[in-house]
């Protein structure tokens, strides 16, 4: 890789501001000043920027217990994204593999990695979502088997798929779905008479939200977890 496009893609610098830091003599290449922008990096190479050692920042799976009145976008709008809540070099290189809204809380996988966002929010997937639902009003045993047969949602084509519900109490369930419609969850609900007060993310295939991390913190997912997204 070329040494500028290293430096690049090693810090928040940009490649004409590489290039100056090149100029003034501020890289080193295991030890050696080198100037040349199209210097190549070999692999096990120490570069060094005013004599910090730097290495190209790889592929990143994160999880986050996302707070209330925030969002899962890449910029803040009404509310603040969720990425302004992390000291993070790169932050322009992540994005939220699949949407909360804003006074919806828990689980929040943020990666660089597109493909394995993927695997996450399409449809094809499966991939289930489990929810802690608090409810406006009691339900019994019997909507157990609607929410499994699918659900009409207003202005949606079709049924939803078969959806899991556990009654913890009368209102307060589990749900596991495996789309992500927008609203989906509320919108379920709605169709059969009932409102959401509160809604948290537990899960997202088998990765579980660690029940000691407050709102807002975060930290990098196992080799375990990010693979067991297939």
């Amino acid at each position: 890789m070329r040494l500028d496009k290293f430096i690049c893609e090693s810090t928040e610098l940009t490649r004409s501001l590489a290039k100056r830091a090149l100029h003034r003599g501020d890289v080193t290449c295991d030890g050696e000043v080198v100037k040349n922008s199209g210097f190549k990096v070999l692999p096990q190479m120490d570069v060094r920027l005013e004599g910090q050692s730097i290495s190209i920042v790889g592929e990143r799976y994160i999880m986050m217990n996302k707070p209330v009145d925030t969002i899962c976008s890449t910029i803040d709008e009404q509310y603040p994204s969720v990425l302004s809540l992390m000291e993070i070099e790169k932050a322009d290189t992540l994005h939220i593999a699949g949407r909360l809204d804003a006074d919806t809380t828990g689980l929040v996988l943020i990666t660089s990695d597109g493909k394995w966002s993927h695997k996450i929010t399409s449809p094809k997937k499966d991939c289930g979502k489990r929810y802690l639902v608090e409810l406006a009003d009691a339900i019994d045993d019997s909507l157990i088997q609607v929410f499994v047969d699918g659900i009409e949602l207003r202005n949606e084509d079709g049924l939803t798929k078969p959806a899991v519900l556990e009654i913890i109490e009368p209102t307060q369930v589990r749900l596991t779905i495996s789309e992500g419609k927008y609203h989906q969850v509320k919108r379920m609900f709605a169709a059969v008479g009932n409102k959401v007060v509160n809604l948290h993310r537990e899960a997202v295939g088998s990765i579980e939200l660690d029940a000691d991390l407050a709102p807002g913190e975060w930290r990098f997912l196992t080799d375990e977890e990010v693979k067991s997204v297939k």
